[in-house]
């Protein structure tokens, strides 16, 4: 039973590690479009998405606008299941140029239950970048 116990332990343990390394090795890629935002500042986000040929967001959340609910003025775009995406997680988030109304984005919401599909791909691929900001 011991012998078990401590099977089940080293297994967590190196999962553990493993998934602690994948955010790290996540964060430092997607930092790397933080640090040259200015080449995508004022260009289409499918710029910015055509860029990251490594790893895709997984879910993307509006963010309120607390002087007006009826627009979008930034969105979130996490890197890992939706799950876990109230954990410290990466995090993107982009400021747009031109506000975004939030019935055309709470359609998706509830449509795609928050995850990033090649629907939301084609939807904020025209969306102008104003501001890019990544942290965990």
């Amino acid at each position: 039973m011991k012998k078990i116990c401590y099977k089940i332990s080293l297994i967590c343990a190196l999962l553990f590690v493993f998934m602690g390394k994948a955010q790290l090795d996540t964060l430092s890629y997607i930092k790397q479009f933080e640090i040259n935002k200015s080449q995508y500042i004022n260009k289409p986000f499918s710029y910015l998405l055509g860029q990251m040929t490594q790893i895709q967001p997984k879910t993307v959340w509006a963010d309120a606008y607390f002087k007006d609910k009826k627009i979008v003025k930034s969105s979130t775009f996490n890197f890992c299941q939706k799950e876990y995406s109230f954990s410290r997680v990466v995090t993107l988030r982009i400021k747009w140029e031109n506000s975004i109304p939030r019935s055309d984005v709470k359609y998706y919401e509830d449509k795609n239950h928050f995850y990033f599909t090649n629907e939301e791909k084609a939807f904020y691929g025209n969306k102008i970048v104003k501001d890019i900001m990544v942290y965990k």
